[in-house]
């Protein structure tokens, strides 16, 4: 009998990010407290920006953002938002979208997993994703759980489960 397996990756749905910012962007376009604030959302390259005309503001637009995030069931481990940074008259925030496990954390899993799951069970390191693999599906079960109850600083998704 072959093994059975399944990966572990951390990717974000791009389009799923892009309602978020819109429904956002909707939002802050319509509220009474981000008038005349000059506060707004959007795009820049790959990066997500948000502006406004005080450190607050621009602090109450992320939270509105990573709100419609959380709502569209896209992990906020998955977004790195950089400090309020102050230019000319305005603040700005920079937020980029974190896809792929890094070789670091990858190793991190691995380790967990060999130390605390069953035996007989394995884990490579393929790319910016980790491929578990048992002859047992009772392991692998066991092994997704035990992730699950883990708190990595990255988002985790279980896919391909073979």
């Amino acid at each position: 009998m072959a093994d059975s397996s399944f990966d572990i990756v951390s990717k974000v749905e791009r389009q799923e990010v892009d309602n978020a910012l819109n429904q956002a962007a909707k939002e802050i376009s319509q509220r009474y407290d981000f008038k005349g604030v000059g506060a707004s959302i959007s795009w820049s390259g790959d990066k997500i920006l948000m502006e406004a005309n005080s450190e607050d503001r621009v602090n109450a637009v992320l939270d509105v953002f990573q709100s419609k995030l959380i709502k569209r069931g896209i992990s906020l481990k998955a977004l790195d938002a950089g400090e309020p940074q102050l230019s000319g008259k305005e603040y700005k925030i920079f937020a980029s979208i974190e896809e792929g496990i890094s070789q670091d954390n990858a190793k991190k899993v691995a380790k967990i997993i060999r130390d605390e799951g069953p035996k007989g069970v394995k884990a490579q390191v393929q790319g910016d994703e980790l491929r578990v693999s048992s002859k047992s599906r009772d392991d692998l079960q066991s092994i997704i759980a035990l992730l699950k109850g883990k708190d990595f600083d990255f988002a985790i998704q279980f896919v391909n489960y073979r």
